[in-house]
């Protein structure tokens, strides 16, 4: 992780705890009125964070959490997804593609069509973790990859 990539950002105390990973769901009406909106919505919407340090402190007051918000740090977590056989190459930059598949009740479904992934999303592919191609209900050829966007 390069300190580039850290974001300053806000989150309830319930939540501000180191490791804790989170979608961001975006705003809500109620922080348009709020004085600290540009500290918390700078986050991208969908995108799936990592808390990596909480600073502990000062409560911000804040109309959505009731024991107001603490300052932390968080960065985009790794996806853990399946890709193509033939792309998963550790170290490659490769633009993310949803597979086509209409198995919904498959158990690799969820880890196939990972939240905070995006299609047309730039990744790293950061290690492959196993190969599954006898698990694909659809015949793919898959790996089992974590990536970095």
């Amino acid at each position: 992780m390069d300190d580039n990539d850290t974001i300053i950002t806000l989150i309830g105390p319930r939540l501000a705890k180191e490791g804790m990973e989170f979608i961001f769901e975006g705003e809500t009406k109620e922080c348009q009125k709020c004085k600290m909106k540009n500290s918390c919505m700078n986050l991208e919407k969908g995108r799936k964070y990592r808390i990596v340090n909480v600073r502990h402190g000062v409560l911000h007051e804040c109309f959505i959490h009731d024991n107001g918000v603490l300052v932390v740090e968080a960065v985009k977590s790794p996806i853990i997804t399946t890709i193509g056989s033939r792309k998963a190459v550790e170290g490659a930059g490769i633009r993310y593609e949803p597979l086509k598949c209409s198995e919904f009740d498959c158990s690799m479904y969820e880890l196939c069509h990972p939240l905070g992934l995006m299609n047309g999303d730039k990744c790293t592919v950061t290690s492959i973790l196993g190969n599954i191609d006898d698990e694909c209900a659809m015949g793919y050829s898959l790996k089992k990859v974590e990536l970095k966007l």
